[in-house]
């Protein structure tokens, strides 16, 4: 029999082997069949008006005519087929757009996507609707660099989701355009033939405010909270126009005012000549800042760069190009030098980064969104644009070369070796979601570096009940309001199915990275299970977790009964959250859409990332088990939760164990297993990693000699032996008494009695 066992092994080998090859081959033949297979659940007339009929697929990748009558409507293309679309879920977004000949997007379908947020939460609707954004823009503009690329609007609670979809999509029909398969139209641009204007650095005279207002030095915006309802009103946010500022219409929106204070002149006078000398030192060569000033009821920092280190209220624009200030590039003023200039609100001054090519001789803008909420997660949004052109008595200008005036109106563009806005080369969509997470990223490392902190010096707090107790409740509310709530950060055994599924159909770093605080969480936890298994993320990590055992406390404090289930019950209900997970993983295998569905049974969606903000089934499914939470502490971890079962499962190979028990645990002493909060300890004694949430209760037990039976005796042979002893007997030196007259020593004698005197 011994002998078999080497072939089961290998056999078994094969046949995982022949089983992954299979997958994959059934992957790359459903690929194959790419655009035909989606373009059957697309009409034509959902990608352009009046289209009748799809034409055969041309070129590689593929892309079809969309014929309306005897003519070509334009052409529609899968977007997974020309560029990266691979979504939360770690499965590729497709969407078939519709793309006339000039370059504009007439239409897309959302055809196939596995994004888990969407399937069961957030209406499928709703992410569509902001995606369709981009339908009506001439993305041709974009190749060229003479439009900055469409930004789709954000849906709370699907962030990742909808920048995917909508980064892939421009990106492209972009890289359409530019190959030059639509046709000359979107290929062509017309050649610059403008005079060449340079600074003209010798221009330093100082000018009032009224001056600077007057010769378009300092250009201005000014809105009155009516104008702005008027305008959501006519843009069909009613919602939003009925909710103003103030009640009165004529009461100031904003006074915005915009300058280039890199222009010596300009600087010199609007920060006077000791500020304009420090930002002179500040600047690189060729390197511009502006000055941004504001007053009214609207503020246009906001308070999105306090969390995020971004400015999301304003962006710079030229040449199609768009950029969004962060924290770092930012100096808060005071006060503004030039003479007559008034006292406003806010001032900010914000150096341009040398990443962004700007000229400030050229035409550009500055982007106001102005934000309303139209609910408790919703907002409404319209952009305002101040533009500003450097007047001309600021610079030199001269005639365009001959040769640049002597190219011809249709020369191309861009090259297909110049790189655009938007090339492949450029930085992936999951580089620039971690530099907009910046600061929640620095939050999260703190936190985790905190909780290392706790555990490694877990002897020193747990012999402190009432530190331990508070520093514990702290670090829960922060789990809950801050991971949870807050940052969305509650992982999920979606992840566990989806990383699983990963390794068999093609492992991409990229969908990982995508969720910046979800990653470092998952690796957090991976090297936690080395050293303590599953109990950090589930005892002090998981915001859901967190929620049930301050509800819990806040019952206990009520006086609410506690049930306590019998050992043999509670034995025998432990193994149902193995067999939840088990049954979700073989789904997996058939179906990770179908898994992700049944994974509902998680209510992490509902009572975490949606905030209850769902349909009732869903709510009360959630609300339910909390309220068995409130007489069983953790019922929900204890014996329904798949995510549990997936982290003790790998959480077995633990290399330390930092648990400490005394001989009498178990054997006579029942008291640790009859405290423990979630019921982890064995009547025996053991403690059952397995199911420990690592609580550390059992650990304050361990020292305290007025609770612990074992520590109860130390204490009372202590104070025996301490009542019956000397000094002497005991090993230490007997002390001396010293005799003195009226405080000074009789003739330094010193009299050993072994008494202090």
């Amino acid at each position: 029999m011994p002998k078999n066992v080497p072939i089961r092994k290998h056999g078994l080998a094969v046949f995982l082997a022949f089983f992954i090859a299979a997958l994959t081959a059934a992957s790359q033949a459903f690929a194959a069949d790419g655009l035909s297979a989606y373009l059957a659940k697309v009409q034509p007339t959902e990608l352009f008006a009046g289209a009748d009929r799809f034409g055969d697929p041309v070129g590689e990748p593929a892309i079809v005519p969309v014929h309306k009558g005897a003519d070509i409507a334009g052409y529609a293309y899968l977007n997974s087929d020309f560029t990266n679309s691979t979504g939360y879920s770690g499965k590729p977004i497709h969407i078939v757009v519709g793309i006339d000949k000039t370059g504009v997007v007439r239409g897309l379908k959302l055809v196939d996507h596995k994004e888990p947020i969407v399937l069961i939460g957030i209406p499928e609707a709703r992410v569509v609707e902001a995606l369709n954004s981009v339908i009506g823009r001439d993305l041709s503009r974009v190749a060229s660099g003479a439009e900055r690329p469409p930004q789709v609007d954000i849906v709370s609670g699907a962030t990742v989701t909808v920048l995917v979809m909508g980064d892939s999509v421009v990106r492209s029909a972009v890289k359409l355009v530019r190959s030059g398969r639509l046709g000359d139209k979107a290929a062509r641009a017309v050649a610059s033939t403008a005079p060449v204007r340079t600074l003209d650095a010798a221009q330093q005279d100082i000018r009032d405010w009224q001056t600077l207002l007057g010769d378009g030095s300092i250009r201005s915006l000014r809105l009155d909270v009516g104008e702005v309802s008027e305008a959501f009103l006519r843009a069909g946010h009613k919602d939003a126009a009925d909710k103003p500022e103030t009640t009165e219409p004529k009461d100031r929106f904003i006074d915005l005012y915009l300058a280039p204070v890199s222009v010596p002149s300009i600087g010199k006078s609007l920060l006077g000549e000791e500020g304009y000398a420090r930002l002179a030192k500040r600047l690189n060569p060729g390197q511009s800042a502006i000055l941004v000033a504001g007053d009214g009821t609207y503020s246009f920092k906001g308070s999105g760069y306090v969390r995020g280190g971004i400015f999301d209220r304003i962006e710079l624009l030229q040449d199609g190009q768009g950029l969004r200030f962060r924290d770092r590039d930012h100096t808060r003023l005071t006060q503004i030098a030039a003479e007559g200039a008034p006292r406003l609100r806010e001032i900010a001054l914000y150096i341009i980064p040398d990443s962004f090519t700007f000229d400030v001789t050229e035409p550009w803008e500055l982007q106001l969104l102005v934000q309303r909420s139209t609910g408790v997660r919703d907002k409404a949004t319209l952009p305002y644009d101040l533009g500003y052109t450097l007047p001309e008595h600021y610079m030199i200008v001269e005639a365009a070369p001959a040769s640049a005036a002597a190219q011809p109106a249709t020369a191309p563009a861009q090259t297909a070796a110049e790189p655009g806005p938007l090339d492949d080369e450029q930085a992936p969509l999951w580089v620039g979601i971690w530099e907009m997470s910046r600061i929640s990223i620095v939050i999260t490392f703190a936190g985790l570096l905190v909780l290392t902190a706790i555990f490694f010096f877990q002897n020193w707090l747990v012999s402190r009940p009432k530190l331990f107790g508070w520093v514990r409740r702290g670090y829960l509310l922060f789990a809950l309001v801050w991971l949870g709530w807050f940052a969305n950060a509650q992982l999920s055994v979606v992840n566990v199915l989806t990383f699983v599924n990963s390794l068999i159909t093609g492992f991409h770093w990229e969908f990982f990275l995508s969720a910046p605080l979800i990653f470092i969480l998952w690796a957090a936890v991976a090297a936690a299970l080395l050293f303590w298994g599953r109990g950090p993320f589930c005892g002090w990590l998981c915001p859901f977790g967190a929620l049930q055992e301050l509800t819990n406390g806040i019952a206990r404090w009520l006086k609410v009964p506690q049930i306590k289930l019998p050992w043999g019950l509670h034995e025998r209900l432990w193994p149902v959250k193995y067999i939840i997970f088990l049954g979700l993983f073989g789904l997996s295998l058939y179906s990770l859409a179908l898994a992700e569905t049944f994974a509902e049974i998680e209510p992490f969606k509902t009572a975490i990332i949606l905030k209850f903000a769902r349909e009732w089934p869903f709510v009360l499914f959630a609300l339910t088990l909390l309220a068995a939470g409130l007489f069983i502490e953790r019922f929900y971890c204890r014996y329904l939760c798949p995510l549990g079962a997936a982290l003790a499962i790998p959480g077995r190979i633990r290399m330390f164990e930092w648990l400490k028990r005394w001989p009498e645990c178990g054997s006579p002493c029942q008291r640790c297993a009859k405290e423990c909060p979630v019921q982890s300890i064995h009547p025996e004694g053991q403690i059952n990693v397995n199911e420990c949430i690592y609580c550390m209760h059992c650990q304050e037990l361990y020292q305290d000699d007025q609770r612990c039976p074992h520590m109860i005796q130390v204490r009372l042979k202590r104070e025996k032996f301490m009542a019956l002893s000397t000094p002497a007997s005991r090993g230490q030196a007997p002390a001396k008494t010293v005799v003195t007259h009226k405080g000074k020593p009789i003739g330094g004698k010193e009299e050993a009695t072994g008494e202090p005197a």
